[in-house]
């Protein structure tokens, strides 16, 4: 029998953190995915400068981003009614659910949405 990987969900502020080198701890050994959202929220801050850039794209070609299809869009419309997350964290908690994965998060509301698992990241 093989072994599984672990899958992981990490959200925007956690790959910040993880960029800035401001993670408490080591990620843990998994699967990494990321929703395009974080993509598009990382890539599109104003004051983002050529070699932070750079450094985004570098660690996005090291994980699985995660574009939109109906089935997660559907989910996202379902958890954003039910708890009136924000759109973005509606459909990054939407593509840990499709993808059965945890997110990493340090957002507190996230971890009330209780079809996922969220394991909070703690940040120096």
């Amino acid at each position: 029998m093989g072994v599984t990987n672990k899958r992981y969900i990490l959200d925007t502020n956690v790959t910040l953190y993880l960029l800035g080198g401001r993670l408490l701890n080591t990620l843990p050994v998994g699967e990494f995915y990321l929703s395009v959202i974080s993509e598009i929220e990382m890539l599109s801050y104003p004051a983002l400068g050529a070699e932070e850039e750079l450094k985004i794209q570098q660690f996005l070609s090291q994980v699985i981003v995660v574009g939109l299809d109906q089935d997660l869009k559907n989910a996202a419309i379902k958890l954003r009614k039910q708890y009136r997350l924000k759109l973005p964290d509606a459909i990054i908690c939407a593509t840990a659910l499709i993808y059965d994965a945890v997110l990493l998060s340090n957002d507190l509301q996230l971890a009330s949405v209780t079809e996922i698992s969220v394991d909070t990241v703690q940040i120096q």
